[in-house]
């Protein structure tokens, strides 16, 4: 019998939930059929259950450690670092090649201070403090019918703890994508878990995934059901760090980014790719 890692095995369970029992029905931005359900949440320990890293079909690595160190950077120009890696950003650019809602702008620099810089230095000083939020959405324009956007943040805001020694990641995620967007952002988001662990000289814990609308596009219904049926035995992966993976994210630093996608590939090995599955914008 084939041992499946933690995370693939959640995953195909919020899969088969969506799709038996979500609601379906059109979503009137996209014109497409959704299957949605309300409230979704997942969690996984990351010291002891390992990196959620989707292998039941193949997800770009270089994606989304290349995403994180750009939002760390505090940057909102894809060509500035980040298109050298990966053009999904491309899609969000308004006609002077900026995303205007970009997350490590937004986290760093938008809101007059930085959120992250101040995140590492409160638990530093008081690791038992409950005040770590991060807020990406701006309530002056974000949402409501409000400034029309390519896009708007769908993790919205996130907090962290550390309890037990340990620091604990809870992203909140207005809208999730559950065949392209959530693995991409779970591995992405427990990787800033990860690097701010590292700053802080703590462990990983938990990362908690929480999801106000999880809908399964119609388009994407037969991947989802590949991904159902499939089975596959892989072991648990381990996110180990270069030395000062943030301050050299900060920096745009590509040794440590490439040095970060060649720990993760080294011990990759997803099922094949399944081919036809496209962003509904």
């Amino acid at each position: 019998m084939s041992i499946m890692n933690v995370f693939d095995q959640r995953y195909q369970e919020m899969l088969v939930n969506i799709m038996d029992n979500g609601i379906r029905e059109k979503n009137e931005r996209t014109n497409r059929e959704t299957a949605a359900i309300p409230g979704l949440t997942f969690s996984i320990d990351i010291e002891k259950e390992g990196f959620p890293l989707l292998t039941l079909r193949k997800i770009p690595i270089k994606m989304f450690v290349a995403e994180q160190v750009w939002f760390l950077s505090g940057a909102r120009k894809p060509a500035d670092f980040l298109r050298d890696y990966t053009k999904i950003w491309d899609h969000f650019t308004n006609p002077g090649d900026v995303v205007t809602v970009a997350y490590g702008y937004r986290w760093r620099k938008h809101f007059g201070r930085d959120q992250i810089g101040k995140l590492i230095a409160l638990l530093a000083e008081d690791p038992s403090s409950r005040h770590g939020v991060v807020i990406t959405w701006d309530a002056a324009h974000d949402g409501l019918g409000g400034v029309a956007k390519k896009n708007v943040p769908c993790p919205y805001t996130f907090t962290v703890n550390i309890i037990g020694g340990r620091l604990h990641l809870h992203n909140i995620v207005r809208s999730n994508d559950m065949v392209l967007g959530f693995p991409a952002d779970v591995a992405g988001f427990a990787l800033l878990q990860c690097i701010l662990a590292q700053k802080l000289g703590v462990q990983p814990g938990i990362y908690t995934h929480s999801i106000s609308n999880a809908h399964i596009y119609d388009n994407h219904y037969d991947g989802a059901k590949e991904m159902i049926s499939r089975t596959h035995e892989h072991k648990p992966i381990v996110a180990t760090l270069p030395e000062n993976t943030f301050d050299r994210s900060e920096n745009k630093d590509r040794a440590v980014t490439d040095e970060m996608i060649s720990i993760l590939e080294k011990q990759y090995d997803p099922l094949p790719a399944i081919k036809g599955l496209l962003i509904s914008l």
